[in-house]
């Protein structure tokens, strides 16, 4: 005979079939409700997590949040109750409720002050509702110990650098670091930060336990470009990064032999088809390519910013895939689908690329393009698109992947001009009668070094200002007080606000000399100051970033505005400063149609363009 079972046993069970049957809460008689209710002041949390858990992994996450909704009401004074607030924020974070969330994760919280991990979701759940502050203000206010702390901090970091707020964002990873120096991703936002700033010298050496090394090879893709003119250098910190960022992916998709089309299937791979430098650069490009020979696909996790540049890259495209809510392995499948024969990565290293795309190897070629100007060394890319003076051919070993050249010159443009305004330099707060130095790129860009020798220019040249593109995050203050200490009064730094992009392009008229930065070229923005007939001065370095505007002036024949040392580049302007018949020749070569002819040649670009991509295409099939 059967022993029989107790009753809280039999109503545990009898609950557990209830929360697996197809809706919750169950309509039920009252006899039942009540057995319904005593079997949930009955069951433990840890008894109740296998079934709820069952529950989310069958698509019924509502009848998860129902039953811990019902749990805690049959139970407001359980000793478990914190930790099932806490779930029930989980749970409704992940539905997309974050509202809700904030609620369950305060009472986790009301509970068990120092409950870290509630406070960290807490933080976020206030951020994904658009409530930033409030995030950094529970943030700041969590009880924890070190660890968490440092959570915390970053977590703070990362809001703040978001929200633009860099002088506290550099503060709190700094705290952070002082912690616990090895965090890469840390150490990586910290670098950026600083260079934002320009709080010079970047690493002072200052965070304890913190190796220089250390801070060299996690100081990220993008900050390396513009603090180490060493190729190898660039690419251990990528490779770094890359190990760190993008795993392997378990299989390659696209056979090894490729296909046989009629035409080249050429993708272009980017979350930049909006209102980005990127696509100004490229639109033309996918509006001329040959459709005899090539048919394009663009796969695109760019923003919906209704702009006209969308727009037009869009329409410029045979096939436009929107791939932003798929997956790295969904998106891959999707161009293996279409198989693509090259794809091109438009991103690199930058914001929104999708490298575990690449990893799958959806197409039999593949290769990297305008979006990071350096070693991007993924086993499954097969080329990088360069010029042979950016990326000279004694260098090219140092390289990966493999530098495939365009002739002539490596950058894309497009020749039509916007509707220009017109300016004055008493709208844009210049002196009229002053030499105007400028340099419109981003502050990342300068170096202690590089500011320096502008200070050295300007000291040279009385009667000239510099003239930079404002922030607004900080570093203004730190580069005058720069100019201070080096005996220059506060009227020879002109600072503009950012502006739209035919603003942007008019105010290159009023300037006089473009002094690049090193070892991070301009290359757009170098490339618009030639357009508008300003003289620009480069000292060409190792690196293919070093070289970008070394390109562009050998491609429109300015060469007496490439150097090669600091003291040349620092002769070199003022020599342009203060003798107008050498300034007047520079001039001179980009008046007329100069521009047209050569950088601006977007017709000629992709023909040479065609002509690369058409080469590797035929030679992996041969290979193969």
């Amino acid at each position: 005979m059967n022993a029989m079972l107790p009753m809280e046993t039999l109503d545990l069970g009898w609950l557990a079939g209830l929360i697996a049957g197809p809706a919750w809460p169950p309509l039920l008689p009252p006899a039942e409700e009540a057995r319904r209710q005593r079997a949930l002041r009955a069951l433990r949390l840890e008894g109740l997590l296998p079934l709820v858990e069952q529950a989310t992994r069958e698509g019924r996450r509502g009848v998860t949040v129902a039953v811990y909704q019902a749990w805690l009401a049959a139970n407001p004074g359980h000793a478990q109750a914190m930790a099932a607030w806490f779930n029930l924020g989980v749970e409704l974070a992940q539905a997309g409720d974050p509202g809700q969330a904030v609620i369950c994760y305060r009472n986790a919280l009301a509970l068990k002050a120092d409950f870290h991990e509630a406070a960290i979701n807490l933080g976020l759940a206030l951020e994904a509702t658009g409530q930033a502050e409030a995030a950094l203000a529970a943030w700041g206010a969590a009880l924890q110990p070190e660890a968490t702390r440092r959570n915390l901090l970053n977590q703070r970091g990362r809001v703040q650098e978001q929200s633009g707020r860099f002088v506290e964002a550099e503060q709190s990873l700094r705290a952070s670091l002082v912690s616990d120096p090895m965090q890469p991703d840390v150490l990586q936002h910290w670098t950026h930060l600083r260079q934002k700033l320009c709080l010079w010298p970047i690493h002072a050496g200052d965070i304890p336990g913190l190796a220089e090394a250390d801070a060299q090879l996690h100081a990220g893709p993008l900050g390396a470009l513009a603090l180490f003119d060493d190729i190898d250098l660039q690419r251990r910190i990528v490779a770094a990064w890359l190990e760190r960022k993008v795993p392997a992916a378990p299989e390659r998709l696209a056979p090894a032999q490729g296909y046989r089309h009629d035409r080249i299937r050429i993708g272009y791979l980017s979350s930049d088809f909006c209102r980005h430098a990127m696509s100004f650069l490229i639109a033309e490009v996918l509006e001329r390519h040959d459709r005899a020979r090539f048919e394009v696909f663009g796969y695109c996790s760019s923003p919906e910013d209704g702009s006209d540049i969308r727009a037009r890259v869009i329409g410029a495209l045979d096939h436009h895939v929107r791939i932003g809510a798929m997956g790295d392995e969904e998106a891959a499948r999707r161009i293996r689908s279409d198989e693509i024969d090259i794809l091109i990565d438009l991103n690199g290293l930058t914001r929104g690329a999708r490298m575990g795309v690449l990893r799958w190897k959806p197409a039999p070629v593949q290769g990297t393009y305008l979006g990071y100007i350096g070693n991007v060394p993924l086993p499954e890319l097969d080329f990088l698109l360069c010029d042979t003076v950016a990326v000279p051919p004694d260098r090219a070993h140092l390289y990966a992947p493999r530098p495939l050249p365009i002739e002539g010159l490596y950058q894309a443009n497009d020749s039509r001009m916007p509707e220009l305004p017109v300016l004055t330099r008493a709208e844009e707060g210049l002196p009229q009668d002053a030499f105007v130095f400028c340099c419109f790129a981003n502050f990342y860009k300068i170096t202690e070094t590089m500011f320096a020798d502008w200070l050295r220019i300007l000291h040279a040249v009385p009667d000239s200002v510099l003239w930079l593109a404002e922030d607004g995050h900080g570093a203004s203050a730190n580069l005058r007080a720069r100019m201070e200490a080096a005996g220059l009064p506060p009227h020879r730094l002109v600072l503009g606000p950012r502006v739209e992009p035919a603003r942007y392009l008019a105010r290159m008229r009023l300037a006089d000399l473009f002094l690049d930065t090193t070892p991070y070229n301009s290359g757009t923005v170098a490339s618009d100051a030639l357009r508008m007939g300003l003289p620009l001065l480069t000292l060409a370095g190792q690196a293919f970033a070093a070289r970008m505007a070394a390109s562009l002036l050998t491609a429109i024949g300015l060469t007496d505005g490439i150097t090669e040392s600091r003291e040349d580049y620092v002769a070199r302007a003022i020599a342009l400063a203060t003798d107008r018949d050498r300034h007047a020749a520079a001039k001179q070569v980009l008046a007329g149609d100069a521009w047209a002819r050569t950088l601006g040649d977007c017709a000629g670009f992709t023909s040479r363009l065609e002509a690369a991509l058409d080469s590797v295409c035929r030679r992996e099939a041969t290979a193969s």
